[in-house]
């Protein structure tokens, strides 16, 4: 059994419409630093996908209502990291350039950089929001500018100013004095810009290592399931144009439940690209 998330299965009955929402596996895992596997979780995603109900009781809307498909995962070249990024980013390029919505299954943070450099390009005003135990806003990290520990240090030197960073409890003193902390909804529900274009950086670590411990460097002290929906409800009907979920490894939970979790947060976030008012 494959699962709502693979190749073959479209959300909506198309009747030959292009499905609105493309879901792209991206298994960069180059430079992870306490633990690796990150390359396993796109599939493991979807297959944990499987035991999902397609119905959302958090949101009221259900994936059989909503055009999306599955194309696979992105060949990356092993190893190499500037290669790789490259790729990522003509990949979001061409789908941006075409008016599709999407949302990746990574994969280690650093994939969000190549993403968000393409997104950027054509959504100059992008608003980024960040779930995640860590700031990943050191420069540089052991020896490397480009790691999954100064992701949004990249992003912001891209240009992206209105950041939003949920979850957070793990940085260095300069980190948090560079930070964007948001620790309620009401107060992200405050700042949000109305109608500008947004982009949704998910690392599974937010959650507390209780609930997903399969992750790259899980931290104590996280959010709750029903914390992360609180916030998510705050994001419904904004202009969400993509987003990723990263930081999985599956071989680290030998209960599968880590994976469960993420394909329940793809679900949600599936129904977050789609506004109410958009037909399926």
């Amino acid at each position: 059994m494959n699962g709502v998330f693979h190749k073959e299965y479209i959300g909506a009955k198309s009747n030959g419409v292009l499905p609105s929402i493309i879901l792209l596996g991206c298994p960069l895992d180059i430079t992870s630093s306490f633990r690796g596997g990150t390359k396993f979780a796109p599939e493991s995603i979807r297959r944990a996908s499987w035991t999902l109900e397609t119905y959302s009781p958090y949101q009221k809307r259900d994936l059989s209502d909503i055009r999306f498909t599955d194309v696979g995962d992105i060949e990356l070249p092993s190893g190499n990291l500037h290669g790789s990024l490259e790729i990522i980013e003509g990949t979001i390029k061409k789908m941006v350039e075409g008016n599709t919505k999407f949302l990746i299954f990574g994969g280690e943070h650093l994939t969000t950089y190549p993403i968000v450099k393409a997104v950027k390009k054509h959504f100059p005003d992008l608003q980024l929001v960040h779930f995640d135990a860590h700031l990943d806003l050191r420069d540089v990290y052991e020896g490397e500018r480009l790691s999954h520990a100064t992701v949004i240090k990249r992003v912001k030197e891209l240009g992206v100013e209105n950041i939003f960073q949920i979850g957070i409890r793990s940085g260095t003193k300069e980190e948090f004095e560079e930070a964007h902390l948001f620790d309620s909804p009401s107060m992200l529900k405050e700042k949000l810009k109305g109608d500008v274009p947004l982009y949704i950086t998910f690392d599974l670590d937010v959650f507390d290592p209780s609930l997903a411990p399969g992750v790259t460097t899980p931290e104590p002290g996280g959010l709750t399931f029903k914390e992360v929906m609180e916030f998510f409800s705050v994001l419904r009907e904004k202009n969400i144009i993509g987003g990723d979920i990263v930081e999985l490894s599956p071989d680290y939970d030998p209960t599968f439940v880590s994976s469960i979790c993420a394909a329940k947060v793809a679900r949600e976030m599936i129904m977050l690209l789609t506004t109410k008012g958009e037909k399926g």
